[in-house]
C-alpha cells in the first residue's frame, strides 16, 4: 500500500498576540513590544516566502482595537507606516503581493495612501500573497458578503463565500494564535470552518520562522476529514 503524501498547507493565518505581555514581562514600554512584533512580522513573512506558502494572513488591527488608548493606536499607525516604507522594496523584489482585508479606508489619509500605493506596486507579483487584516472584523465581513449575495440572488454558502474579502485566496488551511490565548477574536470565522488550529504559548515578538516551520510540519501530519470519517 502506497504511503500517503504529507498534507501541504497553502494558506496560513496568524493572530499575532502578546506584544504587550512581552513588554510587561521585561518592564519595558508597551510600544517597544509592538516594535518587536513588527520584527517578528519581517521574519515570518520571509520564512513564509522561503517555505513556499501561497498566502499568509496576519491579523494586524481589528475593529475592536480602536478601543485601545489613543496613544497606543497612534503608535500602531506609526509602526504600520514605517513597516511599509522600510520593507516594501524587499517584498516587491521578492515577488510578494500585498493584499488588505477589512476597511482600511477608515484610517488616516496618509496611511490609506501608503497602503494603496503598496498594493498597486505589488499587484503583479506572483509569489506569496501577504494578506494584512486592517480595521477588520469577521462578523462585519460576513454581513457585507451576505448583503452582496442577497442583491444578486439566493443566499447560499457559495454565494456568500464568493463575496468574502478572501474570495481570491486559497482556502484557509491553518490558523495559529500566539501567546497562549485560545479564541478566534472575530478573525476569519467563516474561513475557519474546517481549518486546522494551533495555539502556542510563544509571545508574538518571540515567534520565528522556525516556529512557523514547526507548525507547518505538525499540520502535514494531520488528517483532514471535513466532517467525514
Amino acid at each position: 500500500m502506497a504511503k500517503e503524501e504529507p498534507v501541504q498547507a497553502r494558506h496560513v493565518a496568524i493572530i499575532m498576540d502578546g506584544n504587550g505581555r512581552w513588554a510587561k514581562k521585561r518592564h519595558l514600554p508597551r510600544a517597544l513590544g509592538h516594535q518587536r512584533g513588527v520584527e517578528a512580522v519581517r521574519r515570518v513573512v520571509r520564512g513564509a516566502r522561503e517555505m513556499g506558502l501561497e498566502a499568509l494572513t496576519l491579523y494586524a488591527f481589528s475593529t475592536e482595537n480602536w478601543r485601545r488608548p489613543e496613544e497606543e493606536v497612534s503608535d500602531l499607525m506609526g509602526l504600520m507606516k514605517r513597516f511599509i516604507l522600510s520593507d516594501l522594496d524587499e517584498f516587491a523584489k521578492a515577488g510578494v503581493r500585498l493584499k488588505i482585508i477589512g476597511d482600511y479606508k477608515g484610517f488616516q489619509a496618509d496611511v490609506v495612501e501608503l497602503v494603496e500605493g503598496a498594493m498597486a506596486r505589488t499587484a503583479g507579483n506572483t509569489g506569496t500573497t501577504l494578506v494584512v487584516a486592517l480595521n477588520y472584523g469577521s462578523q462585519d465581513e460576513i454581513a457585507r458578503a451576505a448583503a452582496k449575495a442577497a442583491a444578486e440572488g439566493p443566499i447560499t454558502p457559495e454565494s456568500i463565500a464568493a463575496h468574502l474579502d478572501t474570495a481570491d485566496l486559497p482556502p484557509l488551511d491553518l490558523l495559529i494564535r500566539t501567546s497562549g490565548e485560545v479564541r478566534l477574536s472575530n478573525f476569519l470565522l467563516w474561513q475557519a470552518a474546517y481549518t486546522e488550529m494551533l495555539f502556542t504559548d510563544v509571545l508574538w515578538p518571540d515567534f520565528t520562522a522556525e516556529h512557523l516551520r514547526d507548525a507547518l510540519e505538525a499540520f502535514s501530519t494531520r488528517e483532514r476529514r471535513y466532517g467525514g470519517r
